[in-house]
């Protein structure tokens, strides 16, 4: 498929983008260009390919989620200007 300035500027309108004419052409070459490498890559056969989310192997790297005794309630709203029922008290903004 080649890539002409008019798709280009179809694309970049859906985009709400504006390219100048230089613009255009330089990007329909580049678009044409990534299509054609892709054209190459679907030529290959894959058949014995497993496909993997990733390049390199990972693994989580997320903590454990333990259960921790948390701060006293008592201690932390000792500093607060207003309090209601165990929690901050803060004027109302909206209406």
């Amino acid at each position: 498929m080649k890539v002409t300035k008019e798709t280009v500027n179809y694309v970049a309108n859906l985009s709400r983008l504006t390219f100048t004419d230089e613009e255009a052409e330089k990007m329909a070459g580049q678009m044409d260009h990534i299509l054609r490498y892709m054209e190459q890559l679907n030529k290959l056969d894959t058949t014995d390919v497993t496909p993997m989310e990733h390049v390199k192997p990972i693994s989580n790297v997320f903590r454990d989620d333990l259960v921790v005794p948390s701060y006293d309630r008592s201690e932390l709203l000792k500093n607060a200007p207003n309090q209601e029922n165990g929690a901050f008290k803060v004027p109302k903004i909206v209406e």
